[in-house]
């Protein structure tokens, strides 16, 4: 879904239920108590974090499927290079979602940057040799004159097992929601599948559970 103030202060909520509790998702039901459990890669240098990137103004820039390639080409080149670990993501009209960690020494602030560069610097060389106007993405700024990507991405650590599959649910159901499918591993470009039947199309993913 389009992210929107509410939801943003939702996906910042955190949850500490003192009971163990069942959460049930499209994929499996989890038992355990979620002030003990806690995410495999928390021992990694960096925790995984829940990301949200936007399109300047949400335009629907992302409704083209060769400029959502652009943005998967640049997260396979990312993992193949050793910057960044992907457990799911989902690519929308106006914004993506992503669980995301950062491998080795690499800082997330860096590897965000470059992502957002080289991303924007190709949906713009794309949409220029298509003769597509840019004056939605237009900006008084005295470093660029366009602008693809909102700027203060929303960023949230996930510390726990609970934590990072309420993401990634939440992220599997965006285009249910949006009503672009009626299941989400019916929706493309996303990772559902991959969770759901172990689908390797998308060969950068990474497995929550390794």
């Amino acid at each position: 879904m389009t992210p929107t103030k509410e939801a943003h202060a939702e996906q910042r909520a955190t949850f500490f239920p003192s009971e163990p509790i069942v959460i049930s998702n499209p994929f499996r039901i989890l038992y355990f108590n979620p002030l003990c459990m806690t995410l495999k890669s928390q021992c990694a240098r960096h925790h995984a974090e829940f990301v949200t990137i936007t399109c300047l103004y949400c335009h629907p820039l992302l409704k083209d499927d060769r400029i959502k390639q652009i943005i998967i080409d640049s997260l396979i080149y990312l993992t193949k290079n050793g910057r960044i670990r992907v457990f799911a993501f989902v690519i929308m009209s106006n914004h993506l979602h992503m669980v995301w960690q950062m491998l080795g020494s690499h800082e997330r602030p860096n590897v965000q940057r470059d992502f957002l560069k080289y991303t924007a610097q190709r949906i713009l060389k794309l949409l220029k040799s298509e003769g597509i106007p840019l004056d939605p993405l237009e900006v008084c700024a005295k470093d660029r004159r366009y602008q693809v990507w909102e700027r203060n991405s929303l960023n949230i650590p996930v510390w726990s097992e609970w934590v990072i599959w309420q993401k990634i649910n939440y992220i599997h159901r965006n285009p249910v929601k949006a009503r672009l499918c009626e299941r989400p591993e019916d929706y493309h470009f996303s990772s559902a599948r991959f969770y759901q039947n172990c689908d390797k199309h998308w060969d950068f993913l990474t497995h929550v559970d390794g």
